[in-house]
């Protein structure tokens, strides 16, 4: 099923979880294609079957890479995804065409494993920083107090002639009491409106900004990130609600308890050993093999591609990373071409081949309910928030599977994707006057389904644009 990009990661260790409780794992998010859980269920548990070898052997095995064959929204790249957030693995997806927009060869295939290794580092980095939070959070606070409240050095110009001891530590003792009550206000929240200026670390961002338009996104953020590592960092004074300084100073403050070398170390290692890349749309580069036309530009990215794959040493600037056992899971409709239609050297890479079946109206009904993101919770969830009750009955679940088979039937076959058109159409009227709605009951029956959605569905030509 498809979903927003942006998914939780979990971490239980993966010794803990056999084959088929992988299997039990991804079925609480994927309906069906058993085929294809029982594949990527097998090849994580050699990851850990790999660990318990003997080192001399253990460099030895390769992973084995799996082929996805089935139409678009069955559930491809969900399987990849969520078999990397169970891992917590690092994990990228990258479509096979996105390299024949430059040229016959098109752009460098081996961005891929580069793109692998910045998401571990993302990873590891949100791992350090909860591990040093308190600490920022502490360090933090100290400097919003001096901002507050400057340390009795800074009174040097009013404070009494030398002798006058008392005098001074009855300064000092002012400040330490003016000081906790405002540490007990910072922490009770009730500073978070008020403005103070603060001193922060600037990077070389407003530098590289200057030429990342003209050199493409890609090359833009790497330039960033070398000249914010080069060049030294500037201290500036800025004005900020307490709340907002809070937040900028403690991740200053993690940033300089990490320890950064450390982080790049066990990414590259975690990248290596764990990584996942999923390749998409694999069969829009497949092709009879040929000297003229688009099939030398198709032919060019599977021979990038299979150094990649086959096990190769990139360069980056976190050093050499080795692909040997990265898992890589390629996928496609392969409705225009097969899987043979690939350079042999590449297929005998995808040892693994699974197809997985269109998905029926059976299925579509027990996506709308079994996984734990349905979409009839996520509808529900997203109108209580209003004030709205949002109720499926069986008829009316049955209804919206039905509707959606029908048009995948009727026009291009997009899977689980059409679910969410004709949710969206058929809750169109409920969100928009949600407001209107609050503190009543809205129930999806059959007949709601009937009376919303029969008219656009019985215009053949209406349903295509609309459904």
């Amino acid at each position: 099923m498809p979903e927003a990009d942006t998914l939780p990661v979990v971490t239980p260790d993966p010794a803990e979880l056999a084959p088929r409780q992988i299997v039990a794992e991804l079925d609480r998010y994927i309906v069906g294609q058993d085929d294809a859980k029982k594949a990527v269920a097998i090849a994580l548990r050699n990851r850990w079957r790999r660990k318990k070898l003997d080192p001399a052997i253990r460099e030895e095995v390769a992973p084995k890479n799996i082929l996805m064959i089935g139409p678009t929204g069955v559930g491809k790249t969900e399987i990849a995804r969520r078999l990397a957030a169970l891992a917590g693995a690092p994990f990228v997806k990258v479509e096979a065409t996105r390299y024949t927009e430059i040229g016959y060869h098109g752009r460098d295939v081996e961005s891929m494993v580069r793109d692998l290794v910045k998401q571990a580092i993302n990873m590891f980095q949100t791992r350090a920083r909860e591990e040093v939070r308190v600490k920022a959070a502490e360090a933090a606070e100290e400097r919003l107090l001096e901002a507050l409240l400057p340390a009795p050095s800074a009174w040097a110009e009013s404070a009494p002639a030398p002798g006058a001891t008392g005098a001074r530590d009855s300064a000092a003792e002012l400040h330490e009491r003016t000081r906790a009550k405002l540490r007990k206000k910072l922490r009770d929240g009730s500073l978070d409106a008020r403005q103070v200026e603060v001193e922060i670390l600037a990077g070389a961002d407003s530098v590289a900004g200057v030429f990342a338009p003209s050199m493409g996104e890609e090359m833009g953020l790497e330039l960033q990130d070398a000249l914010s590592r080069i060049m030294p960092k500037r201290a500036r004074r800025r004005k900020l609600t307490v709340s907002e300084a809070r937040r900028v100073l403690e991740a200053e403050e993690a940033e300089k308890l990490i320890d950064q070398d450390a982080v790049a170390r066990q990414a590259v290692e975690a990248a290596e050993n764990l990584g996942i890349i999923f390749i998409d749309e694999l069969d829009k580069v497949a092709g009879s093999h040929s000297i003229h036309g688009p099939d030398v530009s198709r032919e060019g990215v599977q021979r990038d591609m299979l150094p990649i794959v086959e096990g190769a040493s990139v360069n980056s600037r976190w050093g050499i990373i080795r692909t040997d056992h990265i898992l890589f899971i390629a996928a496609g409709a392969f409705h225009m071409s097969k899987p043979s239609d690939l350079l042999p050297e590449l297929q005998g890479r995808f040892p693994i081949r699974v197809e997985l079946k269109d998905l029926t109206e059976d299925d579509f009904r027990r996506i709308l309910t079994t996984p734990r993101n349905a979409l009839t919770k996520q509808y529900a969830a997203l109108l209580s928030t209003e004030g709205v009750t949002l109720e499926f009955t069986e008829d009316g679940l049955a209804a919206v599977a039905r509707i959606a088979a029908l048009a995948n039937a009727r026009s291009q076959n997009i899977g689980a994707r059409r679910l969410q058109t004709v949710m969206e159409k058929l809750l169109e009227d409920v969100s928009f006057r949600a407001a209107e709605l609050a503190g009543e009951k809205i129930v999806v029956d059959g007949k709601m389904v009937e009376e919303r959605l029969k008219p656009i569905l019985e215009d053949e030509d209406l349903a295509k644009y609309i459904l």
